[in-house]
């Protein structure tokens, strides 16, 4: 089976992509184009993924980047292929030749040019980085390798929706304290439980930074179990693990 290969306007003509699970070489919950290693997957065919996707990015595997993703929002600039991943949740570069890659399985992956300044970004933002400020220090670092602000065009790829996203009354207390304002992310659910839009949110938080242009892709990964993997949707089947997607983009 071919890849399936989102891409937005807004990153053209940069070569980018938010890759579906199609395509892939894993099996049974995994099944398709698994590319965490942090899964329980086999590593030889999650390699057997990613090396799919480096082709794809026409690339050699070791210049298809990624970090070590913990919800920070700590921002790694990279000028090379890395040789161990560093624990950080977005990436940066101005390197020709390089993908920079963020896999997620509910939450959002965030790609970010400036393609006149030859810059590049790619982002994890779940609740945790969002609200922490990821987006923003992802724009900040790309302003610092020459990008400008006006210019940086930043699209959320398939994430979980509002729809399918309930949290309980601590979730939202935590965003109300930051800002009183972020009430209109949340709707009323069942019982004391609210639905978080967290792409709204995460549009907002970029639309805010001052950037020149922010959108989702409008794909919901726990919706659509034929094209996304979703951590929520694993757990709500009780199953042991869960596949995850990549999205990368490269000058």
């Amino acid at each position: 089976m071919t890849l399936e290969i989102l891409t937005a306007d807004a990153l053209a003509p940069l070569r980018h992509g938010f890759f579906t699970r199609k395509g892939g070489a894993s099996s049974g919950v995994f099944a398709g184009l698994n590319c965490g290693l942090g899964s329980s997957d086999q590593a030889e065919v999650v390699k057997i993924n990613r090396d799919r996707v480096a082709a794809a990015m026409q690339v050699t595997p070791d210049h298809l980047v990624t970090v070590h993703q913990v919800h920070s929002p700590d921002v790694c600039p990279v000028t090379g292929p890395l040789t161990t991943a560093p624990k950080a949740d977005a990436m940066v570069t101005a390197t020709p030749g390089l993908a920079l890659a963020i896999l997620t399985a509910d939450c959002q992956p965030v790609l970010f040019a400036d393609a006149d300044a030859g810059v590049i970004g790619a982002a994890h933002a779940g609740w945790r980085g969002a609200l922490d400020g990821v987006l923003e220090a992802t724009v900040d670092a790309m302003e610092e390798l020459g990008a400008r602000r006006a210019n940086i065009s930043a699209v959320i790829g398939p994430s979980i929706s509002q729809a399918a996203y309930e949290v309980g009354p601590e979730f939202i207390e935590e965003f109300l304290d930051q800002d009183a304002a972020n009430s209109r992310f949340f709707v009323n659910g069942k019982g004391d439980r609210y639905q978080f839009d967290l792409t709204g949110y995460g549009v907002h938080r970029l639309r805010a930074a001052g950037i020149g242009h922010a959108e989702w892709t409008r794909h919901c990964t726990y919706s659509d179990p034929t094209r996304f993997f979703s951590y929520r949707r694993a757990t709500h089947a009780k199953e042991a693990d869960y596949g995850r997607l990549i999205s990368t983009i490269r000058l």
